[in-house]
């Protein structure tokens, strides 16, 4: 077992680069037929992880959509859905939100090491809460999940977290989805913030591969030495 899960960065984007826009209603930047084809690349993960931020601004499921594929990984002894993982600095999480409430797959929330027992407290049975230190650590985060046998990991976001991961030199794979229009709203999210990035000019990305879909881009980058 390697010390970290192979680590997939998928995001969908703007051409300009933003991940929603500054409305209460949460834009939609992909399309059905991406929907369809990031749930086949989640159904070959082991777990899926966000941040706290899109939890409570999302209130996403994060489950598997296709039957067929949910029954495709229990035939090979697989749990029908993925692990849910979020990360969460202030502790602010509702025990109500559809992350907690739907499928049966565990649910790990990673916090600082101040905040776990009150979480803890707060979410009961509905997810186990991990000590992630002082501050969260995120290569401690992934440590975890490799002990717990995830071998391969998708993030979605938000942008904080995509940010944390590219700097740090902890993902393997980023899948950016543009889509064809702009936002332009400096009060808007973005995919990623400021930051050292070691994927510099010096050390590229490399590009995988490019797909349509539509009047969409996939974009595959491999980082660094990608493991597969």
């Amino acid at each position: 077992m390697s010390d970290r899960p192979y680590t997939l960065l998928s995001c969908a984007m703007s051409a300009d680069g933003y991940i929603d826009d500054a409305s209460p209603e949460r834009l939609r930047l992909s399309s059905a037929a991406d929907f369809d084809r990031v749930d086949g690349v989640r159904a070959t993960c082991d777990a899926i992880l966000v941040g706290a931020g899109t939890v409570r601004r999302d209130d996403p499921k994060l489950l598997l959509r296709s039957p067929a594929r949910r029954e495709r990984r229990i035939a090979r002894g697989l749990p029908g859905d993925l692990t849910k993982v979020t990360l969460t600095w202030s502790g602010d999480l509702d025990p109500g939100s559809r992350f907690f409430t739907t499928g049966e797959s565990p649910k790990l929330v990673y916090t600082g090491s101040g905040s776990v027992a009150a979480l803890a407290d707060r979410l009961g049975d509905r997810a186990e809460v991990v000590d992630a230190g002082d501050p969260v650590s995120l290569p401690g985060v992934l440590a975890d999940l490799a002990g717990r046998g995830v071998r391969r990991l998708i993030v979605e976001g938000g942008g904080g977290i995509h940010t944390r991961f590219l700097t740090e030199g902890l993902a393997d794979e980023l899948q950016l989805v543009v889509a064809p229009f702009f936002i332009g709203d400096p009060a808007a999210p973005r995919f990623s913030g400021p930051g050292v990035y070691p994927q510099s000019p010096a050390r590229p990305m490399r590009l995988d591969s490019v797909t349509r879909i539509g009047d969409l881009a996939l974009l595959r980058y491999l980082i660094g030495g990608a493991r597969g």
